[in-house]
């Protein structure tokens, strides 16, 4: 870490597990309770949900028993869902039933300045798909890094609204990506990038909503131009640099794999990764498939997430459809990572 970075008192997970005297996820989910309001459904300022630390200790909780659940709960992104007909006043409804009877178990919309909070907390409550995290709407046209100091200010006031509309949904995610390589040298978009995102973190905490950082293609911490032999290490550093547990990495599984190993880099990021994406891709061919389409060696992936110990949740990032189109993404999912499969049962297969 720099000198000129401000530190915090949480470099990662086991050293803030350390610092309250935790030493098991039951402990930390415990903590994690502790904070939240003793009601069943906490508050905020506009009366809609804001559970995430109530999320992060259930989650948690859960993950220190095996589920017949399987060891990942398959999400999608909210763009992907077709619906023929819908209830006008509330189109969301048969969105979420159709993504929830094509066996899916959350989904991540995308934040704007008008997303309507309300009808999506509805639709979620009627049809039980869970709005488990969110994506940035905002941040490809309006820049963290961009060399406007306008810009970047309208970058973080786009940014905190995210936070408290991810908040609102009841999520405790929200993926961001921190800026782009082309708007200036190496170390001005990181420096630009810290400083955007460091300035988020009290908030993020305040919320209980995790900044995760994608893995996507804009020439930041990986060599654009570079080969296939490349390493995670950079990303794994620049979430160090925080200091603090409330950012991370929301790990795509097939953006990187035109330049580096997918399963070296899930057991590079190892704890710093939060929630995972999922799409596929061809070296061969130099696009992106699929999931089941492509040439990555799944089986080498699963061993890797068996390895980190990873439970959670696995986004669908590839072309949505109808119900049809979104079983047979939810099957290649499963064809992929073997998601109904518990931990134990992952750890044996690749044994």
């Amino acid at each position: 870490m720099r000198p000129d970075q401000p530190t915090r008192s949480l470099s990662n997970r086991r050293q803030f597990l350390r610092r309250l005297g935790i030493t098991s996820a039951v402990g930390y989910a415990a903590y994690l309770a502790h904070q939240v309001s003793p009601s069943p459904l906490s508050t905020n300022a506009n009366g809609l949900l804001g559970q995430g630390r109530a999320l992060w200790a259930a989650e948690t909780s859960e993950a220190t028993s095996e589920s017949s659940g399987g060891y990942l709960k398959q999400s999608l992104k909210a763009g992907m869902i077709r619906a023929g007909k819908s209830d006008a006043a509330n189109p969301w409804i048969e969105r979420f039933r159709i993504a929830k009877d094509a066996g899916f178990e959350g989904v991540e919309p995308n934040t704007s300045p008008g997303m309507d909070v309300k009808a999506m907390v509805a639709a979620s409550a009627e049809t039980g798909l869970t709005i488990d995290g969110t994506v940035g709407g905002y941040h490809w046209g309006t820049t963290h890094t961009s060399p406007d100091a306008a810009t970047r200010k309208k970058a973080q006031q786009l940014l905190e609204e995210s936070l408290q509309q991810t908040a609102d949904l009841g999520a405790n995610t929200f993926l961001i990506v921190p800026g782009h390589g082309k708007d200036g040298t190496a170390e001005e978009v990181r420096q630009r990038a810290f400083e955007a995102l460091d300035r988020a973190v009290p908030l993020a905490e305040k919320l209980g909503v995790k900044i995760l950082i994608e893995n996507v293609w804009n020439h930041f911490l990986y060599d654009h131009g570079g080969d296939e032999k490349q390493s995670a290490q950079p990303l794994a550093d620049f979430v160090d640099s925080f200091n603090t547990s409330w950012i991370g990495v929301q790990f795509d599984l097939g953006n990187h794999w035109k330049y580096g190993d997918v399963a070296e880099w899930v057991k590079t990021l190892g704890h710093r990764i939060g929630k995972l994406d999922i799409k596929g891709f061809s070296r061969e061919k130099g696009r992106f498939t699929d999931v089941t389409e492509g040439d990555i060696d799944w089986a080498s992936v699963r061993k890797a997430l068996a390895e980190i110990k990873f439970e959670g949740w696995v986004a669908a990032e590839v072309g949505g459809g109808d119900a049809e189109r979104l079983k047979k993404i939810h099957g290649q999912i499963e064809t992929a990572l073997h998601c109904s499969k518990s931990l134990s049962q992952i750890k044996a297969e690749t044994a």
